[in-house]
């Protein structure tokens, strides 16, 4: 099967999968068999759905989770790239601090949202804290490793031809290391989304995620789900947004 053969097949699996659920959910609901409460028709979720674009009622909380998001990563990836780099320049650093940020990283950081509630409150400064504990574990890993096993025979060529300090960065490790840290990039980019999204689900005064949880809790099930369908259309466009990034970014590299 050609490639595009392979990737029609592909969206038709997708499709028929996104059919399955919907036609479950249609036919439970309409049934009656699960509590309008914990399920709500699939009618009237859409009709909420489409009430939410058209009046444009979700900008107040997008504006929120999106400023979260961006401040979250801007500290992630600056303090990632930059300890990684350091971190990557000498053996003793990295068999120290690799395994420790490894370690670290296998920790649930969300625990620790309890502690940034208290130190920054119930706004915007404790989603950005936990968004950018969580991210920055992928971009210093990735920077580690993108810098540290370059290849040795770059490195010594470099110096053999008497390169600098500046042109050993810029000429051989930078683009040696680059496909990797941007995946890490990319990996803390799409975490910090998540851990903000559900950390407003936690404790929020607004946010895409305060928004479900506000619903729930007065019992609109319609409503929710219409945050829960808008959440999900984010997250989608900012994956899809940060993987042309990756690819034209990989493109102008290679």
């Amino acid at each position: 099967m050609n490639r595009g053969g392979a990737t029609w097949l592909y969206h038709a699996v997708q499709a028929l999968v996104l059919a399955a659920v919907l036609g479950l959910w249609y036919f439970v609901s309409s049934r009656g068999l699960v509590s309008p409460i914990l399920l709500p028709s699939m009618t009237a979720s859409f009709a909420e759905f489409g009430h939410l674009l058209a009046t444009g009622s979700y900008w107040p909380d997008l504006d929120v989770t999106l400023y979260e998001l961006v401040v979250a990563f801007c500290i992630a990836a600056s303090s990632g790239c930059i300890l990684g780099y350091l971190v990557s320049r000498s053996a003793y650093s990295i068999r120290v601090f690799d395994p420790l940020f490894a370690g670290l990283y296998s920790i649930p950081a969300i625990l620790l949202f309890p502690l940034y509630v208290l130190f920054f409150g119930l706004g915007a400064g404790s989603k950005i804290a936990i968004g950018a504990t969580i991210a920055f574990f992928p971009v210093v890993l990735n920077t580690i490793a993108g810098f540290a096993y370059v290849e040795k025979a770059y490195i010594t060529s470099a110096r053999a031809m008497g390169a600098s300090q500046v042109q050993m960065f810029t000429s051989v490790l930078f683009p040696a290391a680059f496909p990797v840290v941007l995946t890490g990039l990319r990996i803390g980019f799409i975490l910090a989304f998540l851990s903000i999204l559900g950390s407003e689900t936690i404790a929020s005064l607004a946010g895409l995620g305060h928004a479900i949880v506000t619903y729930a809790e007065s019992m609109d099930p319609a409503k929710m789900f219409a945050y829960i369908f808008f959440a999900i259309i984010i997250a989608f466009l900012l994956n899809g947004v940060v993987s042309l990034v990756e690819r034209r970014a990989r493109r102008w590299h290679g």
